[in-house]
C-alpha cells in the first residue's frame, strides 16, 4: 500500500469533526501497515505554525481577505515544500487536515470575490491538488457551537458567526461538484463511528 504516496485532505465547516476523522483514519491506515503522515493547515512546519498563529488569533477584523490569502499561501509552501512533498516522495500517505479549499471558501468566497486570486497564487505558488479530499457535511449551527465549545485560543473564525457558516457549507458542497472527481461528501450529522467507517471505506477502495 506503501509503494507510493498518496495525498488526502480532509475538509469542511468549523466544528464539523473533520480533525477527528483525520486521525480517525490514520490510526486505521497505520494498523493496516501503511506508513501515515497526519498533518495540518495552517502549520505543518516550523514556519506554517508561526503563521497559523498570526491568522487563527485575535480580532476577526485583524486581517484583510487579501493579506489573508498572502499568508495562508506562504505557510502552504512552506508546509509543501519541508513536510508535504518529502512524506509523498517516500510513499507515505499523506493525510492533511484542511488544504487550499479551504483558502478558497473562507478568503476566496466568504470573505470577498476573490476566488480567482486565491486559484492563481495556488497555481503560481504550490501547483498540486490532493489526490481525494473528504468533505465532511455538517449542519452550520451544530458545527459552529461545538466549535465554540472547544474554549481555544483559535476562535477567530468562529467569531465571524453562523452566517459565516452556512455561506461556508453551501460553498464546500459546490466546491465538491466543481472538483467531482477528487471530492468525497460524507454526512457528519451522525455518530462519529459512522461517519469513521464511511471515511476508512472509501480510502481503502481508493488505495
Amino acid at each position: 500500500m506503501t509503494a507510493r504516496g498518496l495525498f488526502l485532505t480532509f475538509e469542511g465547516i468549523d466544528g464539523s469533526g473533520k480533525s477527528t476523522q483525520a486521525r480517525l483514519l490514520a490510526d486505521v491506515l497505520r494498523a493496516q501497515g501503511c506508513e501515515v503522515l497526519l498533518t495540518r493547515e495552517p502549520g505543518g512546519s516550523a514556519g506554517a505554525e508561526e503563521i497559523r498563529r498570526l491568522v487563527l488569533e485575535g480580532d476577526p477584523d485583524r486581517w484583510s481577505a487579501e493579506t489573508e490569502i498572502l499568508l495562508f499561501t506562504a505557510a502552504r509552501r512552506d508546509h509543501m515544500e519541508r513536510t508535504i512533498l518529502p512524506a509523498l516522495a517516500a510513499g507515505q500517505i499523506v493525510i492533511c487536515d484542511r488544504f487550499a479549499d479551504s483558502t478558497r471558501m473562507y478568503q476566496g468566497l466568504s470573505r470577498g470575490d476573490l476566488r480567482a486570486l486565491v486559484d492563481q497564487l495556488h497555481e503560481l505558488m504550490i501547483g498540486r491538488e490532493p489526490d481525494l479530499t473528504l468533505l465532511i457535511d455538517m449542519d452550520p449551527e451544530t458545527g459552529l457551537a461545538r466549535a465554540k465549545g472547544r474554549q481555544g485560543s483559535e476562535e477567530r473564525f468562529e467569531d465571524f458567526g453562523p452566517d459565516l457558516q452556512k455561506r461556508m457549507r453551501q460553498g464546500f458542497l459546490d466546491l465538491s461538484q466543481e472538483y467531482a472527481g477528487r471530492f468525497r461528501v460524507i454526512d457528519g450529522n451522525r455518530d462519529m463511528g459512522e461517519v469513521a467507517q464511511d471515511v476508512a471505506d472509501i480510502v481503502l477502495k481508493a488505495l
